[in-house]
Order: structure tokens, then C-alpha cells, then sequence
């Protein structure tokens, strides 16, 4: 008989076979695209427990997997890595996932919907992290990432094994298992990748590798000649090479070198010999006058301005000038006696006492004391005392 298998691509459906899932006697089966077993997991109904074997020593138990009917637990045989619990929620109908327990923050929350199923993660007010889409006909899962409307990450292929048996949260969370990447199965992933790049042959195989032929009239470069403009096919100029002699220039023009004028070379030549000076030569070698040569004569001569021939006096002068003594205000022809033995202190009229005052202190309180109570016998003070030890076997 066929084991059922799963086949999940990156990206849609077209895109490249990354894993299988086998489903054989007792167990599932990982494999990569090359059908390289990556990991093995072994199951026992009669203990409800889930075993994630080393492929390459199946006696040795990597992870532990102990269901029952509040969810799942994940207990790692690994130093240094925190266990993780999946706990059933709202009916079945919601999984939190906790890192380090029971006790232990929720990291991501899962979500059975009509359509399919969303991870939720940063707690359980976070943003959708991804969806599990259950396509039409019960033959595909499709992974979107973000939410219901995103990108495809991955798509899964069920061959003799229908896609709503993952439904359920007890073998959605062994698919849940089976198809999480682990940062060691990412990196593999990735070199594998670029092995495949790397291990690919460069260029096209229908790109044309021979000399390319020669334009009709021109002649070898090897020849140090240029085309003639009588032989040359639609009056192109063709472009010599740096190391071509120079050419006869016309009188009164400088001499051509290729495509440049001799003119421009020159300059080019004593901005490169005047910058190697300063290269080859340590900074503490230059003289504090050859360092700022250059910059004074690139710069120039600043001119002086108009306001160099005014005189300094002549400069603020116009200033006392324009500036007039502040007036005194009104107010300083008021004494200052006036000005605080006003409506201030005549016009203040003292405040009246009370009508307590005239009550005496005993009789502020003596109503208060009259009016209060000695303060009841509660009921359970009728209560023996035996009967008080009895507790629930009493007539309580």
C-alpha cells in the first residue's frame, strides 16, 4: 500500500518542491527535495505521546510530545532550551502557545475560523502573523503571510490524504509540528541554495563567443591606423585607443591624441603631478607656506569694503545722536506713603467671628456622645463554643 505524502512548495503551487511528508506505519517522514530524510517522528496511541527521533540514531529522542485533553506539551532534550505548551482554549477553538510552561507569557495565539486558521503572534492582542487557507476540495493548504489576503509563503499538495483531517486542534497541532522550519533547517535551506547558484554555468548558452567581424572598410588596430573617411560605411567616426600616436593637427590647432585634444591631457597632467607632490611626500615634510599656496591662489584677493573708511567715532556718533533721554511715568510724583496707605489698608475691614465661637467646647460634643450607642452582642456570640469547632458537622 502507498503512504500518503505531502508535498509542500515554496510559494504557489508551481514554485519549487522544498519538502515531503510521508505518512508510513507509525510514524512520519521528512524529507528535502532530494528525498534526504531530515527528520523522523514516531507515534504510540496507547500513551498519547509523540517522539521526534535523530534520523541518523532512531533510538535517541530529540523531542517529546505528551498530548491530553487540555492540549499539548513539547519537552526538549536539550540544554538550554525552554519547553513550550499548547493549550486548549474557548471549546477548542482557540491555541495558546507559551514559552517556558504553563505559567509563561503568550507568545502566539492560534484560531480555528470557517475558512481556515490564523497564528497570531506578539500575545494575544498582537497582528496576524500568518493563515492557513483549507482550499476547496480538500487537497490544499495554502500558507499566506500577514493575513488572509497576503502573499503565498508556501503551498501543501495532499496525495490519498484530505487536507480537513487538520482540521481538528489535536492533528492540526502534529501538522503544526511536522512543517515548522527550525534556524538550523533555514540555514541548510539557504546553502543549499547558494551551492546551487554557484554550482551553475555562467553565461548563455546560445550567446555568440567568436570575434566579432571587422566593419567593412576598417582596418586592424594592430596597425596603429584609423579607418579612412572615403571607405567608411555611413560616415561613423570610430574612437582610437589611448596608446595610438598623435595625429597632424591643422595649423593653429593643437595636436589630437585619439579623441582628446593635447590641451586638455596637458592640464589633466599638471593637476596629477602637482596632487602626487602632496602624496608622495610625508605632511610634516611641507612647509606651512606651501600648504596654503594652492588655496590662496585658487581663492584670490578679497577687496575691502566701503565701511573701511569711516571712522570709528563717526560710526556710533549718528547712534547718541538718534537716541533721546526715556521720560519719567506719572507715577513717580506720588509719594510713597500714598501709594500704600491707600484702599489697602483704610478700606480693609476686619472680618467678623463666628457664631461657634460663642458655643462652648462641652457642648460641641455633647450631643455627639448622647447620640452614640454601646455597640451591640453580634450574633455569633450565642454560638457555643463546641459547636463553633465542629464546623460542617454541626447543625450549621
Amino acid at each position: 500500500m502507498t503512504d500518503a505524502v505531502i508535498t509542500e512548495h515554496e510559494g504557489t503551487r508551481r514554485g519549487p518542491v522544498v519538502r515531503y511528508y510521508q505518512y508510513g506505519n507509525g510514524g512520519v517522514r521528512v524529507l528535502d527535495a532530494k528525498k534526504t530524510v531530515r527528520r523522523q517522528y514516531r507515534f504510540d496511541p496507547s500513551s498519547e505521546i509523540m517522539m521526534e527521533c535523530d534520523p541518523a540514531r532512531p533510538d535517541r529522542t530529540l523531542r517529546r510530545f505528551v498530548f491530553d485533553k487540555y492540549g499539548m506539551v513539547e519537552e526538549v532534550f536539550a540544554f538550554g532550551t525552554r519547553p513550550r505548551t499548547f493549550r486548549f482554549e474557548n471549546g477548542a477553538q482557540r491555541i495558546a502557545i507559551r514559552e517556558g510552561g504553563d505559567y509563561g507569557a503568550v507568545g502566539k495565539l492560534i484560531t480555528f475560523e470557517d475558512e481556515g486558521i490564523a497564528e497570531t503572534v506578539w500575545g494575544r492582542n498582537g497582528e496576524i502573523e500568518r493563515v492557513l487557507v483549507f482550499e476547496p476540495g480538500n487537497g490544499v493548504i495554502t500558507e499566506r503571510s500577514g493575513g488572509w489576503f497576503g502573499d503565498v509563503a508556501r503551498t501543501f499538495l495532499f496525495d490519498r490524504i484530505d487536507a480537513s483531517v487538520f482540521r481538528g486542534p489535536d492533528a492540526f497541532l502534529q501538522f503544526l509540528i511536522f512543517t515548522e522550519w527550525s534556524e538550523s533547517d533555514r540555514n541548510a535551506h539557504i546553502e543549499e541554495q547558494v551551492a546551487k547558484i554557484r554550482s551553475e554555468k555562467k553565461g548563455s548558452p546560445y550567446a555568440f563567443t567568436g570575434k566579432k567581424p571587422a566593419p567593412r572598410g576598417a582596418v586592424a588596430p594592430s596597425s596603429g591606423r584609423r579607418p579612412s573617411r572615403e571607405n567608411d560605411d555611413g560616415g561613423i567616426d570610430f574612437i582610437g585607443d589611448a596608446d595610438e600616436p598623435a595625429e597632424a593637427a591643422p595649423r593653429g590647432l593643437p595636436a589630437r591624441r585619439g579623441n582628446h585634444y593635447a590641451v586638455e591631457e596637458s592640464r589633466q597632467q599638471r593637476e596629477r603631478t602637482v596632487q602626487g607632490r602632496y602624496n608622495e611626500i610625508r605632511s610634516n615634510e611641507i612647509a606651512l607656506q606651501d600648504r596654503f599656496e594652492r588655496a590662496r591662489s585658487e581663492r584670490g584677493e578679497l577687496s575691502k569694503g566701503a565701511s573701511v573708511d569711516i571712522p570709528l567715532a563717526d560710526r556710533f556718533e549718528y547712534a547718541r545722536q538718534a537716541r533721546e533721554p526715556l521720560s519719567k511715568g506719572k507715577s513717580v510724583e506720588i509719594p510713597l506713603d500714598e501709594r500704600f496707605g491707600g484702599s489697602s489698608r483704610h478700606e480693609r475691614e476686619p472680618l467678623p467671628r463666628g457664631a461657634s465661637v460663642d458655643i462652648p467646647l462641652e457642648d460641641r460634643f455633647e450631643s455627639v456622645k448622647r447620640d452614640r450607642k454601646k455597640p451591640g452582642r453580634g450574633e455569633s456570640a450565642e454560638i457555643p463554643y463546641e459547636q463553633r469547632r465542629r464546623g460542617r458537622g454541626g447543625d450549621l
